[in-house]
């Protein structure tokens, strides 16, 4: 049985793998934008930035396996081929993104160096951490992540005492569902699959001798400790950003109010504290996700450990060459590919969490095809040179907010159960 030290070190572990890029930029604007609706639209960001990953790290718990175990009941073709874009997208955007995040706010305002020097540098890193992932657990959990969430407490708490507890009136339409697209857009569903087959590989390397039922408790509460803290700083930076309306103007950027925020709690030495935050949270996303990679590859090739060094590099390569590219750019470019794979995503951790009777093999293949077929007009409306086809949907129940998956993916879950039970009995 596992002392609370160890749960402590796997939920920071879990936390600093989680809390990227897209985690620290994307809620300050999220609340500047909802103001006096941003409690709303907190709720929808942590449904989908908080309760859903913390669900796949306990269906990882479950499984006590790799991402191709969450697909399997589909079959293992499809398996294979949901993995495989799972990767390919994860090392082709979310990573190179935090090195594009950590040049734009951590390096390029105090130093004249190239985008390129900085992610060569990050990457290689990255690269030597990937190397040494026996130690990944230790390095998170009692150095990195204390690190991020104290700088992160000090923003939040001088913010929010700092600004008048008013609020303006909200631009956005739809608050709660914005709140969940733009959960999306942090990328934790995806993390969730891939860096808890992370934390299972570096458990099993870590603690050689505990049982299965041991490390399921241990995984299980850390997912739970990890998902309260991400909460309570999502909920804190929308705070902040809701706080200050009156401190920015209407067209401020991601970055810009992130910065503003650090600057104003913190005065002068606030950027540096910032500086510092930007790099230690996007680096440990950055190990997760190029840690996970290599580990499919390598278990492709019956855990060759010359494989997994190559995909290592392979992926640290790749994250310098895609690096280059602004933040703003590398967002706007994954919106299509969020809006097609992230409700396939979320309904494989659904159906892995649910009690095995619930999650038969019929059921997973209904539920999992009709996600896909009606997640078709989301991706579709992503691409505005596609979006006049995907208005021939707009009779579907939520199409109009990006949704339209939602209840026929509840809808067959429902009949299929009810199909299984009758012929049973």
């Amino acid at each position: 049985m596992f002392k609370k030290k160890e749960t402590l070190v796997t939920a920071f572990a879990l936390f600093s793998l989680f809390f990227g890029a897209g985690n620290l930029i994307l809620p300050p604007l999220l609340g500047f934008n909802s103001g006096n609706q941003w409690l709303i639209v907190t709720i929808g960001f942590g449904l989908s930035a908080v309760a859903i990953p913390v669900l796949g790290i306990l269906a990882h718990a479950k499984l006590q396996g790799t991402l191709i175990d969450f697909g399997n009941k589909v079959s293992p073709t499809f398996s294979l081929i949901y993995a495989f874009f799972i990767y390919a997208i994860a090392i082709a955007l979310p990573s190179p993104r935090t090195a594009s995040v950590t040049h734009e706010m951590a390096i390029q305002p105090y130093w004249e160096i190239s985008s390129w020097f900085t992610s060569s540098v990050y990457f290689a890193l990255v690269l030597l951490f990937a190397l040494n992932r026996s130690k990944i657990l230790n390095i998170l959990g009692k150095i990195l992540t204390p690190a991020i969430i104290v700088i992160l407490l000090l923003i939040i708490g001088i913010t929010v005492f700092s600004f008048p507890f008013d609020f303006g009136n909200t631009t956005i339409a739809s608050p709660f569902t914005n709140g969940i697209l733009e959960g999306y857009q942090t990328f934790d569903a995806i993390g969730a699959v891939v860096v808890g087959g992370v934390i299972i590989i570096s458990i099993n390397l870590k603690y050689v001798n505990a049982s299965y039922d041991d490390k399921k408790t241990l995984i299980r509460n850390a997912a739970w400790f990890a998902g309260l803290a991400l909460f309570l700083i999502y909920m804190g930076l929308i705070l902040s950003g809701a706080l200050s309306h009156t401190a920015f103007n209407t067209d401020t950027t991601r970055t810009e109010i992130l910065s503003g925020l650090a600057k104003q709690s913190l005065g002068n030495i606030g950027n540096l504290f910032l500086s510092i935050l930007v790099g230690l949270a996007c680096f440990t996303t950055a190990v997760g996700i190029v840690t996970g990679t290599a580990d499919f590859v390598a278990s492709r090739f019956h855990e060759s450990k010359k494989v997994y060094t190559l995909m290592a590099v392979i992926g640290s390569l790749l994250g310098v060459l895609m690096g280059q590219f602004n933040v703003a750019y590398i967002i706007a470019v994954a919106i299509p590919s969020l809006m097609f794979i992230y409700p396939i995503t979320i309904i494989l951790i659904l159906l892995n969490v649910v009690p095995d009777k619930y999650a038969s093999v019929l059921v997973f293949r209904a539920v999992t095809i009709t996600t896909i077929l009606f997640s078709i007009p989301d991706f579709l409306g992503s691409i505005s040179a596609l979006a006049p086809a995907a208005n021939t949907f707009s009779w579907i129940p939520l199409q109009q907010y990006s949704l339209g998956w939602v209840l026929p993916a509840l809808l067959v879950f429902v009949l299929t159960n009810l199909l299984a039970r009758t012929n049973t009995n």
